[in-house]
C-alpha cells in the first residue's frame, strides 16, 4: 500500500480513481478542466519528486473528467534532472494505490515527420529507449522483466482515435525514442533516430511506460509536436519554444482527454 494514497484518501475521499494522467510541458491547463478539483502538492506527499522544469506544477489533483474520477499529475520528474530513472516511481505506484487502471502519459516532443509537424498531436504505438537507462534496474524477483510488446494499449488507442475523430481532432500515430537530455538532439542523433524507425523524439515518457507495465497499468500516451527534429526545421530549439507551441495545442489536447475520459466512463 502506499503512504501517499493514505494522504490522499485523507484529503480527497475513498472513492477510486479510475484513470491517471501525467501532464508534459505546456499542457498544465488540463488540471483547470477538473470538476470539484483537490490538489495537493509532491511537497506533501511521502517519496513523491520536486520538479525542476519550469511549467511543471508539481502537485497531485484528484476531481472528475468528462465524468470519471481521475488522479492527474500535474508535473513529471525527468531522468535528466538527477540521473534517476525511476524518478516517477512513487507517484505512480501512488495511482495504482487509488485503483487506477491505466496511465494516460502526454509529452511535448519533436517530428520527425515533417508532414506531422508542429502544432500535431500523436499517439505513440511504441518507443527505442536510446537513453540506455531503465527504472527496473535494482528491482527484485522475476516480475522486473516486463513484457512491452502491445506497451501503447491497443485498444485504448483506438478508443482514443475513435473520440479523436468525434470531435473532429486530427491524431497521427508514432514511435517515440527516448533521449536522456536534457540537451536536445544533434542532426546527427536526429538521422540515426530516423533509421532506426523512430518518429518523434523526446526526453520523458519511456521510464513512466516501463514502471507502469511494471504494476499491471495500461498505457496510452500522446505527444504534443513542438518542433522538427534538429536539423529537419530553421528554429532555433529551446525549452521556451517547447512550451509556446505546447500551450497553442492545449485546446485540443484537452478537448481529447476530456472526451476519452468520457468514453472510458462508460466501460
Amino acid at each position: 500500500m502506499s503512504e501517499a494514497a493514505d494522504i490522499v484518501r485523507a484529503k480527497a475521499g475513498a472513492e477510486p480513481c479510475r484513470l491517471g494522467i501525467v501532464l508534459g510541458s505546456g499542457l498544465g491547463n488540463l488540471a483547470g478542466r477538473l470538476e470539484g478539483p483537490i490538489a495537493i502538492p509532491y511537497r506533501d506527499l511521502p517519496s513523491f519528486p520536486r520538479p525542476g522544469v519550469s511549467a511543471h506544477a508539481g502537485a497531485l489533483v484528484i476531481g472528475t473528467l468528462g465524468g470519471l474520477r481521475v488522479a492527474l499529475l500535474s508535473g513529471r520528474a525527468h531522468y535528466y534532472e538527477r540521473g534517476d530513472a525511476k524518478a516517477m516511481k512513487a507517484p505512480l505506484e501512488c495511482l495504482k494505490a487509488l485503483g487506477c487502471e491505466a496511465l494516460f502519459l502526454s509529452n511535448a516532443a519533436g517530428s520527425l515527420v515533417p508532414e506531422v509537424g508542429p502544432g500535431s498531436l500523436v499517439a505513440l504505438t511504441d518507443h527505442i529507449n536510446l537513453a540506455g537507462a531503465n527504472p527496473l534496474i535494482g528491482a527484485e524477483g522475476d516480475t522486473r522483466f516486463v513484457d512491452m510488446v502491445g506497451a501503447y494499449d491497443p485498444e485504448l488507442r483506438d478508443r482514443l482515435q475513435a473520440v479523436a475523430a468525434a470531435e473532429g481532432i486530427a491524431l497521427a500515430e508514432g514511435v517515440y525514442a527516448w533521449f536522456s537530455g536534457p540537451s536536445f538532439e544533434t542532426p546527427a542523433e536526429i538521422r540515426m533516430a530516423k533509421t532506426l524507425g523512430a518518429d518523434l523524439v523526446g526526453m520523458s515518457t519511456v521510464p513512466e511506460t516501463i514502471l507502469a507495465r511494471y504494476l499491471g497499468l495500461r498505457v496510452l500516451a500522446v505527444s504534443a509536436v513542438t518542433n522538427l527534429g534538429a536539423g529537419l526545421g530553421a528554429e532555433a530549439l529551446s525549452h521556451a519554444h517547447t512550451q509556446e507551441v505546447a500551450q497553442q495545442l492545449s485546446n485540443d489536447f484537452e478537448r481529447l482527454v476530456s472526451a476519452f475520459c468520457a468514453d472510458f466512463a462508460k466501460s
